[in-house]
């Protein structure tokens, strides 16, 4: 079953609309009450990520299952340019995006990323380690995945590696990385498409 797609903008009545479509989807589907409120909090979490976007942007969101597992797309269509991301961070004291905390924050980074650059121009090494370019693919530039960055990351931790123990502390703190089973993040083109997967 796919829901019906909801065009996002950074606007109150498009993400209310966003919230509205998770909880039709759970009544359909006769979600028992906790998991219909995990459904909302992840919709909530891809909200906040879409509010935090700059810019011209504008985005789809929608509801697929296959059986038992949901995943909850976010399909966001534009790039911000270098010049406007400069002048951005420019208001910003410290000359850096002050939004860019924890995984929802970095994950960010991916939507925001310069129009002008190659696929994947993130300042996060440990970010980057569990992504991949796809060159064999004509629609798939870059694949991104919470379960294998965790996978990475466990070894680093054990060998008390500091940034590794921040990133690792970072998952730790985060709402959305306790509710969601996997995170994947693809890249295709101009076009960035984040989607939770959640088991009900």
């Amino acid at each position: 079953m796919k829901s019906d797609v909801i065009k996002i903008e950074n606007g109150e009545a498009s993400i209310q609309a966003a919230l509205d479509q998770s909880e039709a989807v759970a009544a359909y589907k006769h979600l028992p009450h906790r998991s219909a409120l995990h459904m909302r909090l992840l919709t909530e979490e891809l909200m906040g990520l879409m509010q935090s976007i700059t810019g011209e942007t504008t985005g789809e969101f929608w509801i697929e299952d296959q059986g038992e597992v949901y995943e909850l797309h976010l399909l966001v269509y534009t790039r911000m340019s270098l010049k406007k991301r400069e002048q951005l961070l420019s208001t910003s004291t410290s000359g850096k995006n002050a939004a860019r905390r924890g995984i929802m924050g970095t994950l960010r980074d991916m939507f925001d990323r310069d129009g002008d650059s190659d696929v994947a121009p993130f300042t996060a090494p440990l970010l980057l380690s569990s992504g991949f370019d796809v060159p064999t693919s004509p629609t798939l530039d870059y694949e991104w995945s919470l379960s294998r960055y965790k996978e990475e990351l466990e070894p680093m931790v054990g060998r008390k590696e500091q940034a590794a123990v921040e990133a690792w502390d970072e998952l730790e703190k985060s709402v959305v990385t306790h509710v969601a089973d996997e995170i994947k993040v693809f890249i295709r083109g101009d076009q960035v498409e984040m989607v939770l997967y959640k088991s009900f």
